[in-house]
């Protein structure tokens, strides 16, 4: 089965008929399925399957052991994703495999490939949970009590899947196995339209976090209270929206975005009680957290004017990502010099790059869309980019 015909057998699985594109997290009837679908995949190559103690998933060609090269994605997608990101790097480790075997292949290294769980964020908030959490970048007590959007926690809803949350937290044993590590994944972005490129090598990831602001103000009647007696939290909530747009632009190759915003009630004629947003800030170097320390500054002001209070929450941060030198030159002699990009999104790659020598290849995505119905990449592309990994692989396994 090539690359693009494993994920066409999952386009199905987790669309969302509300968002348009598909809806897959942690744990959830989707992800569980998809889940499934991979340890299947996987046994028909003769991998050993094995999840460890963080939700993540291991595919072993051999026997475990240190030294291991290491593929693999996600499969978990944001709210109304596309079809590629995470999914296109898990099925093009598994076309890799097979492209392997199918040449008589061994590798004299463990060799795994790799899922790890809630890369997006998208159901507790809080980005490379699997990957966090392995590489103990993620306090266990903070990851047990994340909380979904209906108020489920992390160790809820990991218990439920079979996990015990009690040992959920950094695994040194499992990470020491790892000797090198590389990711697949589509392009977000169009670098490669325009360089003509069917891959590229990954060279940097930007710093980026999540914060949330939290606005309290008084609930009230939409009707019966005047304006001038309001403390409406939706007030300050909009022009802090408005400030990270402002602030965004004046600061250089910064990318800054609200994407989620909940008020409670959330009634049509109520005044909100509280608002909350979460605010997704990169900039490259380390000027990150100053950006939103000035966004902070001026919802302060904005809740104040309004008699509201607004408390800010860090849910995540990763500095500026370096992938290793020495792989990537090596990939790049090894797949005949494709292009080096940047990339501002965060990976399961750039978290594990602070413990082991990780690398990143891209597959054209020609509309440059990411994180919408509207992702995509060619099915050709897509072949092409699990022959490079493949080849990649071989290398390394070597």
């Amino acid at each position: 089965m090539t690359a693009s015909s494993l994920l066409e057998e999952i386009s199905d699985v987790g669309r969302d008929p509300k968002r348009g594109g598909y809806s897959r997290h942690a744990f959830d009837a989707g992800e569980t399925e998809l889940r499934a679908w991979f340890v299947e995949r996987a046994g028909r190559l003769g991998l050993g399957v094995e999840t460890d103690r963080n939700g993540n998933i291991w595919a072993w060609w051999g026997t475990p052991g240190p030294d291991a090269v290491v593929t693999g994605s996600h499969l978990d997608s944001v709210p109304g994703g596309g079809a590629f990101d995470g999914p296109l790097g898990v099925a093009s480790a598994l076309d890799a495999v097979e492209i392997l075997q199918a040449k008589g292949f061994r590798p004299a290294k463990p060799f795994a490939v790799a899922v790890f769980a809630e890369e997006e964020g998208g159901r507790f908030g809080v980005p490379c949970l699997g990957s966090r959490l392995l590489t103990g970048t993620i306090d266990a007590d903070k990851a047990r009590n994340l909380r979904d959007p209906d108020g489920v926690t992390f160790a809820e809803a990991a218990a439920k899947s079979g996990l015990d949350p009690a040992r959920v937290g950094r695994d040194s044993e499992r990470l020491g196995l790892i000797g090198r590590f590389l990711e697949l994944h589509v392009e977000q972005g169009r670098g490669l339209i325009d360089l003509g490129s069917p891959i590229a090598v990954g060279n940097t990831v930007i710093a980026h976090g999540r914060w949330r602001f939290s606005f309290e103000g008084q609930g009230n009647h939409a009707g019966a209270t005047l304006i001038g007696d309001r403390r409406d939290p939706m007030i300050p909530a909009a022009e802090t929206v408005l400030a990270v747009r402002k602030l965004a632009r004046t600061t250089a190759d910064a990318r800054a975005t609200v994407g989620r915003l909940v008020p409670v009630p959330g009634g049509t004629n109520v005044i909100a009680s509280t608002v909350d947003l979460w605010l997704d800030a990169r900039v490259p170097g380390t000027d990150t957290p100053e950006l939103v320390a000035e966004i902070a500054k001026l919802a302060e002001e904005a809740a104040g004017q309004e008699g509201c209070r607004v408390e800010v929450t860090r849910e995540s941060y990763s500095d500026d990502v370096i992938f290793d030198d020495a792989l990537r030159r090596d990939l790049g002699t090894w797949l005949g010099g494709p292009p080096e990009l940047p990339t501002g999104a965060g990976h399961d790659a750039a978290i594990l790059a602070g413990f082991v020598p990780s690398g990143m290849l891209y597959v054209r995505n020609p509309t440059g869309i990411s994180h919408s119905p509207e992702e995509f990449s060619e099915a050709e592309d897509v072949d092409h980019g699990a022959r490079a990994l493949a080849d990649a692989l071989e290398k390394l396994s070597t």
